[in-house]
């Protein structure tokens, strides 16, 4: 049961539009089967207003989505049962029955009977606009004639604001708010009637807005005031770095645009330039930064940086990058790791490249950056995934399609050897591998970091030991611990000393090169780590160093 107390109450604190939130208001619980006259009575008890100066009117949800009173009960069908009455005002069938309660005061406020109502007679409700202080607030409501004028009630509606009896004042119909607002102007000399003004319906109304006020007050009427109330949207900052912590809030409104929003931050965070403030949507779901930040531009206004499928959030992640953000999505930043040739280290190296650059220019670049072996030294670039090479780049490859999200891009100098191959020898992949037997069928793990090696023809197992022993500095009583396997697409077959190694590769290109492989056998001494999918937290076994 909502009163007139819970519409001052509410109406510019909880809520803007229409007139109360049912949630809020006194409720009864009340057996279906009671007659309406009854609960009057109980009514009657908790309010302290007798029965016969109730009336009660039925809600009623609009074609636009409103929901206003839409008339009293009859003294008919206040003798019925709270359950049939629920059928009648109730056409979603759901366990409530909303209703208003219209108390009329007399002298000294007590009570008097509600007056006499024709079909002459509209419910009107009526809010108050204060301009400067942004604030709008329920006055009351009044019996108007459909025949009557605005013009007829303005002294009325001065005493309820607290005017002065002849003040001017504008007259504004609420309409609707959803999915947009809809606010007009009421000419003060037609009818009520003429206007479409029917029970229900809510007047807002406001001194009228002089030069001044027009440049003075961000929202000068209602129909901006209730504007920027609907579009209104707190939005929490969060820096990228720290995405699980608030950094600041900003109160913005969701027809912002994409500059807008941008300027906002900028200015908050001290920075000239906007267009260095890249930002990143909220995931709903993970409570984390979606994967793609929003490109320059890249949406029209806040509400779609909000959106995530049927959901909104509040939550935005914002980085200040060193270059403008439209300059920067020309540019590919590639994470490349390099491995010296003799030192134990790796070194993460951030490139930054027109996105039409190619491999051969990453390398190029990678050399100022680097130190290596000898001045002609010669680099390439792999892509390692789960401890396996996939490829080598081919110099002219362009940068764009290359994702370093995946898997990790390892550049490396080209051995000697290698640059030398004669006729008869073979370039093959390395890798080192246990056996899991936690899996029901022996499974394959593995680790650590593959290579290429050179392999002569007729060279036995036995040869190519030593060099890999030599190559990865491995003391002799370590070493002896270590099996070697050809492994083709995950089943090795264990090789002896004496083995001829070449004569197990083949020599055609088999589709998938990186699953035939010279397997080192041994346990793996790297830390554990639960693997991540996002191969740049690699395991990497040699110390990793960062360069951003």
């Amino acid at each position: 049961v909502a009163r007139n107390e819970d519409l001052f109450e509410q109406i510019g604190r909880d809520i803007y539009f229409d007139l109360v939130d049912h949630d809020k208001v006194r409720s009864f619980r009340i057996q279906k089967q009671m007659p309406f006259n009854l609960f009057k009575e109980e009514v009657a008890k908790e309010f302290g207003v007798p029965v016969q100066f109730q009336r009660f009117w039925l809600w009623a949800k609009r074609q636009n989505h409103t929901y206003r009173p839409n008339r009293p009960l009859t003294p008919q069908e206040e003798t019925q049962s709270v359950g049939q009455l629920r059928e009648v005002s109730n056409k979603a069938h759901n366990a409530e029955l909303k209703l208003f309660l219209e108390i009329e005061l007399g002298p000294e406020s007590h009570p008097i009977p509600p007056p006499d109502r024709t079909k002459e007679d509209i419910l009107l409700f009526f809010k108050l606009y204060d301009a400067e202080k942004e604030e709008l607030r329920y006055v009351g409501r009044l019996f108007v004639k459909g025949s009557g004028k605005p013009l007829e009630i303005l002294k009325k509606l001065n005493e309820m604001a607290g005017f002065s009896p002849d003040e001017e004042i504008e007259l504004y119909e609420e309409i609707k708010f959803e999915p947009t607002v809809m606010c007009e102007h009421i000419d003060k000399k037609l009818t009520f009637r003429a206007s479409q003004l029917e029970d229900g319906d809510i007047i807002c109304f406001q001194k009228p807005t002089s030069a001044d006020s027009m440049t003075l007050c961000r929202y000068p009427d209602v129909p901006s005031f209730l504007e920027y109330v609907h579009n209104r949207q707190v939005v929490h900052f969060r820096s990228l770095e720290k995405p699980k912590e608030d950094d600041f809030c900003l109160e913005l409104s969701k027809v912002l645009t994409y500059d807008d929003v941008t300027e906002r931050v900028a200015r908050h965070l001290g920075l000239d330039d906007p267009t260095k403030i890249r930002l990143t949507p909220h995931n709903c779901y993970s409570q984390q930064p979606k994967p793609q930040a929003i490109k320059y531009q890249g949406v029209d206004h806040l509400s779609e940086m909000l959106v995530h499928y049927n959901q909104t959030s509040d939550i935005l992640y914002y980085e200040v990058l060193d270059i403008p953000l439209p300059e920067l999505q020309g540019l590919k930043t590639l994470k490349v790791a390099f491995h010296h040739a003799t030192k134990e280290d790796t070194i993460v190296h951030s490139i930054r490249l027109p996105k039409q650059s190619t491999v051969g220019d990453v390398i190029n670049d990678l050399k100022t950056k680097v130190e290596l072996s000898h001045p002609d030294a010669e680099l390439r670039l792999l892509e390692v995934f789960y401890h396996k090479i996939y490829k080598i780049f081919p110099l002219s490859e362009k940068i764009e399609n290359i994702n370093d999200q995946y898997w990790t891009l390892r550049a490396e100098e080209i051995p000697e050897e290698e640059k030398n191959l004669g006729p008869q020898d073979r370039l093959i992949h390395v890798y080192h591998f246990t056996k899991d037997a936690s899996q029901t069928q022996m499974q394959v793990q593995n680790f650590g970091e593959p290579f290429f090696l050179i392999i002569h023809e007729g060279e036995t197992l036995g040869a190519v030991k030593l060099r890999i022993q030599k190559k990865l500095q491995i003391p002799d009583e370590e070493f002896a611990k270590w099996k070697f396997a050809f492994l083709s697409l995950g089943r090795p077959e264990y090789l002896q000393d004496s083995d001829v190694v070449s004569s197990r590769f083949q020599r055609r290109d088999v589709y998938g090169a990186w699953e035939q492989y010279l397997g080192l056998e041994h346990s793996d001494s790297s830390p554990k780590r639960a693997y991540a999918a996002n191969q740049n937290r690699h395991t990497f076994e040699k110390p990793v160093k960062i360069y951003n």
